[in-house]
């Protein structure tokens, strides 16, 4: 069975740091594309971070860049993302997701190319 499970969300403090996990299973994640997604109530989703397992290369949305980082562990079918200095407007349900067509530059970050997601966690910045 197919699945992404996130992990690693919780309450942060502005200017604080957060690292969330996004585990595969079912699926080996070498030559997929892996996207960091997030939705705050009210608002739509946003393309956060986006990551090729197959060779590292990297996309940042403007919003994060800077800030945040997308890593790799191919050992442990698992993808990282690293948030630093967060701000209450990253409070937000964070989502992973894999897509396996796509193309080389930029990565993808609408969401919609995306092949499988999984099912959030919740991150609030907040003192």
């Amino acid at each position: 069975q197919v699945q992404l499970v996130e992990s690693g969300g919780g309450l942060v403090q502005p200017g604080g740091s957060l690292t969330l996990s996004c585990a595969a299973s079912g699926f080996t994640l070498d030559y997929y594309a892996i996207g960091w997604f997030r939705q705050a109530p009210g608002k739509e989703r946003e393309g956060a971070a986006c990551i090729s397992v197959h060779n590292g290369k990297t996309h940042y949305a403007d919003s994060v860049k800077g800030r945040f980082t997308i890593s790799r562990d191919v050992p442990r079918n698992t993808v990282h993302l690293q948030m630093n200095n967060v701000k209450p407007e990253d409070t937000a349900v964070y989502y992973c997701a894999a897509v396996s067509h796509y193309p080389p530059a930029p990565l993808p970050l609408t969401g919609r190319e995306y092949d499988y997601w999984g099912q959030g966690t919740q991150v609030t910045v907040s003192s």
